[in-house]
């Protein structure tokens, strides 16, 4: 029996990319979509300004869109994938943990929290037994878990590869898609021939998101990982897909050929949304590219390349979708791995 799901904002970017992922998904049924107020009444094709490279699911487009409160979702909805600005999440998802519902959301609210778990499941789905943590902490019937920021789930899958030569330092410098910022978060006048050296909080994400994900559970509380982490981001006109330059320093020697063997022998995970494999190694110096490589896995893997020893440790590139695998297929695979381990 599929699992019934529903979607908080769903008419935004990421919403409108977990519809095109959730419509056609076997273990998942599109019961609920909500949105502001001012969208609530009307169906969703009145309500979304449709903008993702594939038609509107014609039945998603009769749906009846929803506000975004607990009492307006079905009792037997079972999961909620949240989408919604980090101001609004941080004030409604606990409401709707509260009341029974199991979130997984892509919104950056309470990702650092100590008893919500941060989790790519390829990596770290373990951190997943937090949720009992949390549910004695808050009292709660639901749950929540999170996603990580899109650039953050582009580099730590290859760091994850690495952790056997020692992580100490990384550095990250970013290059990173104007969907990223949304559809009315860059102005064409602002970034066509031009690249933007700063965007707002996404190096403090990446520096303290990596070190989460990459922590100890130990069943009660979880320790980061010491490495240090040091992150540049940078906006550049690209539609899709993060490219990111990294450079590590490891305690153990690590040469290019080595790197390139632990990715490419990373294991994936049986889940639907899990491609395979997890790291796809190109040995072609000037790739992995957004325009070529962005789709790599379906959108869901991890793309790297240019391997090379430097003074400054190992550097590579890496790449991912990030609305895709960055965004809304993330929040979906942490859906799955919810239902595998029966949380509702």
């Amino acid at each position: 029996m599929a699992v019934r799901v529903g979607v908080l904002g769903a008419t935004g970017a990421v919403g409108q990319r977990l519809i095109q992922l959730l419509d056609p998904h076997p273990e998942f049924e599109l019961a609920a979509l909500t949105a502001s107020d001012s969208s609530a009444g009307k169906t969703y094709r009145q309500a979304a300004k449709w903008r993702v490279d594939s038609p509107i699911p014609s039945d998603v487009a009769e749906m009846t869109v929803q506000a975004t409160e607990p009492d307006a979702i079905p009792d037997d909805i079972d999961l909620l994938f949240s989408s919604l600005p980090s101001s609004v999440g941080a004030a409604v998802e606990p409401g709707f943990c509260e009341a029974g519902y199991v979130v997984s959301s892509n919104s950056s609210n309470g990702r650092m929290d100590d008893d919500v778990p941060l989790v790519i499941p390829e990596i770290n789905a373990e951190h997943l037994d937090l949720l009992e943590v949390q549910r004695d902490e808050r009292g709660w019937d639901g749950a929540l878990i999170k996603n990580p920021n899109c650039s953050t789930i582009t580099f730590v899958p290859t760091l994850a590869a690495l952790t056997e030569f020692g992580l100490e330092k990384v550095h990250v410098s970013t290059l990173q898609a104007v969907s990223g910022a949304g559809y009315d978060g860059v102005t064409s006048m602002e970034i066509i021939d031009n690249a933007i050296p700063y965007i707002g909080s996404e190096e403090d994400k990446l520096e303290t998101e990596s070190r989460k994900l990459l922590g100890e559970f130990d069943g009660a509380s979880l320790t980061h990982n010491d490495m240090a982490v040091s992150a540049s981001c940078n906006r550049i006109p690209t539609i899709d897909g993060h490219l990111e330059n990294v450079w590590v320093e490891t305690e153990d020697e690590l040469d290019a050929a080595a790197a390139a063997e632990a990715m490419e022998a990373f294991p994936s995970l049986d889940l639907h949304s899990s491609p395979e494999p997890l790291i796809h190694v190109f040995d072609e110096p000037d790739r992995p590219q957004p325009r070529m490589d962005r789709t790599v896995g379906g959108g869901m893997a991890i793309a790297a390349g240019g391997m090379q020893e430097t003074p400054f440790g190992l550097q590579y590139n890496c790449l991912a979708h990030n609305t895709i695998r960055g965004a809304a297929g993330a929040s979906v695979l942490n859906g799955e791995l919810l239902a595998e381990n029966g949380y509702f």
